[in-house]
């Protein structure tokens, strides 16, 4: 089944893509919750216009997700836990701790675009943030012991 989607969903794709998923998830998920509608031709050609009077926003929107991302530079976030005498932290480090490390230097980025590997030890890791689809930045965190 092909649904054409209504906005940003990790991992299935972006606002006005057209995927093809399962006809259960798109019926009892997708559609019922207004991620998404159905891609038949109709749906297809108001989705197509849109695009065409939203393509300067749109440009200006990756624009700003640039420079967001050259100011972000090579930022190195140091994040503070509690960790135990083997170098292994209480707990683990999640997207919020990220998201407000970031707040703190002045970016104000959506938790739920940051995506990185499990963090449960003190170390240095990478994290990257999608700002746009086709703006994904790395940034550098060091966890290290309160």
């Amino acid at each position: 089944m092909e649904v054409i989607l209504k906005q940003d969903i990790q991992g299935l794709g972006y606002k006005n893509d057209t995927v093809s998923v399962k006809p259960g998830y798109g019926r009892n998920y997708l559609i019922t919750q207004g991620y998404a509608i159905i891609a038949n031709e109709a749906n297809r050609k108001m989705i197509n216009e849109n695009i065409k009077q939203a393509a300067h926003k749109a440009e200006k929107l990756k624009k700003d997700a640039e420079e967001i991302a050259k100011a972000l530079g090579t930022l190195t976030l140091e994040i503070g836990t509690k960790a135990g005498e083997s170098g292994k932290i209480f707990g683990a480090i999640t997207t919020l701790q990220i998201a407000d490390a970031l707040k703190a230097k002045g970016f104000d980025i959506d938790r739920k675009k940051i995506s990185f590997n499990p963090i449960k030890e003190l170390g240095e890791y990478t994290a990257i943030v999608d700002l746009h689809r086709e703006v994904q930045h790395e940034i550098s965190i060091k966890v290290i012991a309160e």
